[in-house]
């Protein structure tokens, strides 16, 4: 076995099980440091391909902006996650209901899975020769030159789920005097000063 395979399975296995405890773990500060650890393994994986830029980005954006992130919410948010699970038995059949009909929708398009004669062919004419280019330059031939449209659509789409993500977790607390800028701005002065025609010696 060459050192190339022997990398590729320990970065495979370190990546799948990686993932798994990302999904069972209980500590949601745990869940968060095993994804970190998926993505390190898959940006081994993206450097034995010979892709480095994609490699990098998994560490730049995901590990240092995405899951650290997710870290520091998780750390500095007070969520009580025994609450949470106490509803988790009385929706754990529909749950499982929902699991297995997808296991069984993927086993049904797993077994009919077939490959055309043609993929590779036009697999291959998608990418630009590697001894022509690097693989940054053939990257953003295929984002910004093949796929512009389909990679501008996924920008909406993210905008989109950023902006949603923002209003459902958007409230205000009745408690907290807030200032309204528009409203001070046209406030008239009828609404702001009040004449009272006070007698002598009785005070305000």
């Amino acid at each position: 076995m060459t050192l190339t395979a022997l990398a590729f399975y320990v970065f495979a296995s370190v990546a799948v099980a990686a993932g798994l405890f990302v999904v069972l773990a209980r500590n949601p500060v745990h869940s968060v440091l095993w994804l970190i650890l998926s993505f390190f393994s898959a940006a081994g994986l993206m450097v034995l391909l010979g892709a480095e830029f994609v490699a990098m980005l998994l560490i730049i954006v995901y590990v240092g902006a995405v899951a650290v992130l997710f870290l520091f919410v998780v750390m500095m948010l007070d969520v009580d996650f025994t609450e949470l699970k106490q509803g988790l038995a009385d929706y754990l059949p529909m749950g499982a209901l929902i699991g297995v009909v997808l296991l069984v929708e993927l086993g049904l398009v797993i077994g009919h899975w077939a490959i055309a004669g043609s993929a590779p062919d036009v697999r291959a004419a998608v990418a630009p020769v590697p001894q022509d280019v690097s693989n940054v330059e053939a990257l953003g031939r295929i984002l910004y030159d093949d796929y512009i449209y389909l990679f501008q659509a996924a920008g909406l789409i993210l905008l989109v789920a950023m902006v949603g993500a923002i209003v459902l977790t958007l409230y205000h607390r009745p408690d907290i005097k807030r200032q309204d800028i528009l409203k001070q701005i046209y406030r008239q002065r009828s609404e702001a000063v009040e004449l009272r025609d006070v007698e002598p010696g009785q005070g305000v």
